[in-house]
């Protein structure tokens, strides 16, 4: 059978959290309701099933030709820069393979953190007032921490009284040294604004630094926000020429 549109491959890092898997897997939900002409399928790089090989050798035996691979990755480090073009490469032959975009850095991903923490509590006036930790996994990537610190400044001129970036791994400062610099610098709130997309390892590492913080928010999961931001990135793929040779 051939699909006229690529098959969305959702490429995610996987984890032995089942948390991971179920939040990963709601958001492919909400990209299928909301897309529902699209074909989505998940595949994992690591302790979860089906595997990105498995997924695209299947695509393969049915007779899809295209596929856009999106890696749900928040910042270009070495996942997107080095463990998905290898296993792309490794991909059956006649499939034609686009490698998307990562998500980040996106304004609607600005909008998709100011939901999380409105939901933990916080309320639009609170902003001039309150410190934020902007919490991310962390990488030992130079341009994938320079990401975070300039999503940290951009977010600061929205209105936050103070944005400072922290590291769950990797990088410093970790979130609780953010949390307590807000505090010296005089902020009447603080709050922790994980920059991930699922629960695991290292959330819970954010999730523990932030102890001292009056607000925690939730993870970016499957936010409306996010949605629209990975189907941008497919649509862009879309377009682009796909990978040669992949495969061969």
């Amino acid at each position: 059978m051939y699909y006229r549109k690529p098959v969305l491959l959702v490429v995610a890092h996987g984890s032995r959290d089942p948390r991971h898997a179920a939040t990963v897997h709601a958001l492919v939900r909400r990209i299928r309701s909301r897309r529902p002409g699209l074909r989505v399928e998940t595949g994992f790089l690591d302790f979860n099933i089906p595997s990105v090989q498995g997924v695209l050798e299947s695509l393969a035996a049915e007779g899809v030709q295209d596929v856009v691979a999106l890696p749900l990755l928040l910042t270009r480090a070495f996942h997107a820069k080095a463990d998905i073009p290898a296993v792309l490469r490794e991909a059956p032959a006649r499939l034609r393979i686009r490698q998307a975009e990562v998500l980040g850095p996106s304004p609607l991903l600005l909008r998709a953190l100011e939901r999380r923490l409105y939901e933990a509590g916080l309320a639009p006036a609170d902003k001039c007032s309150t410190g934020v930790v902007l919490a991310s996994a962390g990488s030992t990537d130079p341009e994938a921490i320079a990401v975070i610190d300039d999503l940290a400044r951009q977010w600061w001129h929205t209105g936050w009284r103070a944005v400072r970036p922290a590291f769950a791994s990797a990088a410093l400062p970790r979130t609780e040294d953010a949390v307590r610099e807000l505090r010296a610098l005089g902020c009447e709130r603080v709050a922790v604004a994980p920059y991930v997309l699922a629960p695991g390892f290292l959330p819970d590492r954010i999730a523990r630094g932030a102890a001292e913080a009056d607000t925690l928010a939730d993870v970016l999961g499957p936010a409306p926000e996010v949605v629209r931001v990975l189907l941008e990135r497919y649509d862009a793929a879309a377009l682009a020429p796909a990978l040669t040779a992949v495969g061969a």
